[in-house]
């Protein structure tokens, strides 16, 4: 981390510290807990996102990485649903672009479904039968069929990394809880591309929207529980 990426944390947990009473004294930051059936959602660390020289490309994958390999390995042992996501568009800036008005905003046309940039980094690569959803929008629910997937498997909790922490992260995370799932955000395994951004997110996240973990603790978790089955 910089000197300036370390003078920014220092100075938000100054800022989340005065923030934290505010939120205790008015019932917020209560803990949503984990269930009993989850499932593992990896959020678009694919190749444009986790590896350098892309638009999107995002900080701290020595971090990132080891931490979701740490994931799967304890989720693929319990036999949970796992779930990847990548962003990627069929005609990013053509005549029938499948964008919406994104890439008015940002640079989607390095995106392109099928291509190397829109592939999960092979460091995590999906096992056969693991899912790899190509969404269209910021959130992972958005269009897809994931709610759908999460309740024929009868999934209440979703263990959630991944990329951008502002972004995707946030808003699968949103829609996570709104969809009625209990949504664990695990710590070291989320990033961004700017600095702050990531502490930000976490601690409203913590604050409104589902419980910020630490991964010890959501491995944990993972062992403790029954190996998964669909019965």
């Amino acid at each position: 981390m910089s000197a300036s990426s370390e003078e920014i944390k220092k100075a938000l947990e100054t800022i989340f510290d005065a923030d934290s009473k505010i939120y205790q004294t008015r019932g917020f930051q209560r803990r949503i807990g984990f269930g009993r059936r989850p499932a593992l959602l990896i959020i678009d660390l694919a190749n444009a996102w986790t590896q350098p020289g892309y638009p999107f490309t995002c900080d701290n994958m020595e971090q990132i990485i080891p931490t979701n390999q740490k994931l799967l390995e304890s989720a693929r042992a319990k036999n949970i649903p796992i779930i990847y996501t990548t962003t990627a568009y069929q005609d990013p800036k053509g005549m029938n672009t499948d964008t919406g008005l994104w890439h008015l905003k940002i640079p989607v046309e390095t995106v392109r479904e099928g291509s190397e940039a829109a592939k999960i980094d092979e460091r995590i690569a999906p096992l056969d039968g693991e899912q790899v959803i190509c969404k269209k929008r910021a959130s992972a629910f958005h269009g897809t069929y994931l709610a759908g997937y999460l309740r024929a498997h009868r999934v209440d909790t979703l263990i959630i990394t991944g990329v951008t922490m502002a972004g995707c992260v946030r808003h699968s995370t949103e829609d996570a809880i709104a969809e009625g799932f209990r949504p664990i955000v695990v710590r070291e395994g989320v990033g961004d591309r700017v600095p702050g951004v990531v502490e930000w997110n976490l601690f409203d996240i913590d604050a409104k929207f589902g419980d910020v973990e630490p991964l010890e603790k959501v491995v944990s978790y993972l062992e403790e529980i029954e190996e998964f089955t669909n019965t």
